[in-house]
């Protein structure tokens, strides 16, 4: 496995309110997909019963929906920040 780099972008942004949030998604948004990613982290939940709940919950089909969002904002975000970087500097 290679080593992650150290200049990867982040994915989350400071919102209009000053809330860590990931990029296109609210700061509700943010909070419920990372519970949702991360269902384990809550203390004493064992991992096959909670993938059993999010399963039947239908909270597999929630998780994709917010990630899809995120991943769609993220994508023209970058997008945005290349065609940025690439533009030319006119010089006067």
């Amino acid at each position: 496995m290679s080593e992650p780099k150290k200049d990867a972008p982040r994915r989350y942004i400071v919102d209009g309110a000053g809330q860590r949030v990931l990029v296109g998604l609210t700061i509700s948004e943010t909070v419920e997909f990372e519970a949702l990613d991360n269902p384990s982290s809550r203390p004493g939940a064992d991992l096959l019963v909670e993938a059993r709940r999010v399963r039947q919950d239908g909270h597999g089909e929630r998780w994709l929906e917010l990630y899809v969002k995120h991943e769609r904002a993220w994508n023209d975000w970058m997008a945005e920040t290349r065609a940025r970087l690439e533009k030319p500097r006119l010089l006067n």
